[in-house]
C-alpha cells in the first residue's frame, strides 16, 4: 500500500457503552455504523463497501440498505478490524470500492443475541488443549506468560504496574468503565483468576462497539472532520492453539505484522507518538513493546515501571485505559483504533499533545493473529 493514499473520514463508537441490554448484536452494529456515518456527512446510499467481523457482512449490509461493491468478513478474532483497514486501503488503491465501512458490534456483558466461544470437539484446539482444561482465554494466554515470566525474571508486580498505569489514563476518560486509582497492592490483593491473572489483570466484559468510514486520500478533505491518514498497515497469523506457539516469549505474528506496518510506513521507533497494545489482559503490552521493538526482549517491563508509557511519559500507551478499564466486548481492537484515530485527530480524552504519528497493534485469539496499522495526521 502506498502511505498516505487512504484516510479514515468518519469515526465513532455505539451511542451507549459499557451496559447495553436492550440492544442486540446487529443492533450494535448498526448503531456504530449510522453514527459513523453522521461524523462523515455521508448516508448509507454513499457507501459501496462494507467489512465486519462477528456478523456476516451480507447481514450488515441487508440490514444498512447498502449494496456493495467490495464485502469482507475476514474474522481471526480481535485484531479482525486492523486486518478490515488493511483490507479496504488494498480495495480502495486497486479501484473495488470508492467508501469503504467498516464495524464492530457486541453484546459481551448482555448477551443479548450474542454467540459463544466454544470449540468443536473436532478442532484442533478440541483434540488437543481442551481435553487438559485449556478451555477459556484466561487458561490459554497461561501458558506463555509463565515462560515469558521465568525467562525474562518478571514479576506479578510488573503485570499489576501495566493495569496501574492503564487505569490512570481511564481516569481520563468519560467513557471508561473504570475511573477509580488503582495501586499495585490493589491488583494483587483483586481475586485469582488463573494464575497468574488477577482480575484486575484481565480485561473487562462489556456491550459495545464502533465503526469506521475508510476512503482515499484524494477525496479526504471534501469531509467535515480532520482526516487521519493511514501510513502502514501489517497482518499475520500463526496457530489456533496456543501450546503450539514457536516462542511463548514472543508472538511472530507481531513481529512479522509490526514489522510489515513499520516498512511500508518508513518511519522509525522514535518517530511514534502515541501507541495502542490490545491489552485483554496484562501481559499483552509487554509482548507488543517488545515485539514491536521499541524495546528489547525482557526490558518492557522496565520501560512501563519506569513510567514511560504513563501520563506525561515519552510513549503514551494505551491512553483511552485499554481493555483492563475502558471496554471490552470481546474483540477489542475496534476501540484500540478509535483512540488512536481520535489521538490523530487531536479529540481525545486523554490528548497527547502534538501527536502525529500512532501506531495500532491488535492480537486475535491468543497469538493467534495479529494486525497492526499506523496512522498520521498530516497529508
Amino acid at each position: 500500500m502506498k502511505p498516505k493514499s487512504v484516510a479514515v473520514v468518519g469515526a465513532a463508537e455505539t451511542t451507549k457503552m459499557g451496559k447495553i441490554p436492550d440492544v442486540s448484536v446487529l443492533g450494535l452494529h448498526a448503531d456504530a455504523a449510522l453514527n459513523a456515518m453522521k461524523d462523515a456527512g455521508l448516508k448509507p446510499s454513499d457507501i459501496d463497501g462494507v467489512a465486519t467481523a462477528g456478523v456476516s457482512p451480507v447481514e450488515l449490509a441487508q440490514y444498512l440498505g447498502i449494496t456493495p461493491t467490495y464485502a469482507d468478513g475476514t474474522s481471526v478474532g480481535g485484531c479482525s478490524f486492523m486486518l478490515h483497514v488493511r483490507h479496504a486501503a488494498a480495495a480502495i488503491n486497486a479501484g473495488l470500492a470508492k467508501t469503504i465501512l467498516i464495524t464492530h458490534g457486541e453484546s459481551g456483558r448482555s448477551r443479548v443475541g450474542a454467540g459463544g466461544f466454544g470449540r468443536n470437539a473436532s478442532s484442533l484446539m478440541g483434540q488437543f488443549e481442551m481435553p487438559y482444561g485449556v478451555t477459556s482465554p484466561p487458561t490459554m494466554f497461561t501458558i506463555p506468560v509463565l515462560r515469558y515470566m521465568k525467562t525474562y525474571g518478571v514479576t506479578e508486580e510488573d503485570l499489576a504496574m501495566v493495569a496501574v498505569v492503564q487505569r490512570e489514563w481511564a481516569a481520563r476518560n468519560p467513557r471508561a468503565s473504570f475511573k477509580d486509582p488503582i495501586t499495585v497492592d490493589d491488583v494483587l490483593n483483586s481475586p485469582m483468576i488463573a494464575w497468574p491473572f488477577r482480575m484486575l489483570m484481565c480485561c473487562l466484559v462489556t456491550d459495545g462497539g464502533g465503526a469506521l468510514i475508510v476512503t482515499s486520500a484524494d477525496r479526504a478533505k471534501d469531509f467535515p472532520n480532520k482526516p487521519v491518514y493511514v501510513l502502514g498497515t501489517g497482518e499475520s497469523v500463526e496457530t489456533p492453539m496456543v501450546s503450539q506457539m514457536e516462542d511463548f516469549n514472543s508472538s511472530k505474528a507481531f513481529r512479522v505484522s509490526g514489522k510489515k506496518a513499520f516498512d511500508e510506513a518508513g518511519i522509525k521507533h522514535a518517530d511514534v507518538d502515541h501507541l495502542m497494545i490490545y491489552d485483554a489482559f496484562a501481559h499483552l503490552p509487554l509482548y507488543g513493546l517488545e515485539d514491536l521493538g521499541f524495546c528489547k526482549p525482557g526490558e518492557a517491563k522496565d520501560f512501563v515501571r519506569e513510567r514511560n508509557t504513563a501520563i506525561g511519559g515519552k510513549l503514551p500507551m494505551n491512553t483511552n485505559g485499554g481493555g483492563l478499564s475502558y471496554m471490552h466486548s470481546g474483540m477489542y481492537g475496534m476501540y484500540a483504533l478509535m483512540e488512536s484515530v481520535r489521538q490523530m485527530r487531536g479529540t481525545a480524552a486523554a490528548q497527547v499533545e502534538g501527536a502525529k504519528i500512532s501506531v495500532c497493534q491488535g492480537v486475535g485469539g491468543m497469538f493467534a493473529a495479529a494486525g497492526t496499522v499506523i496512522f498520521g495526521n498530516e497529508a
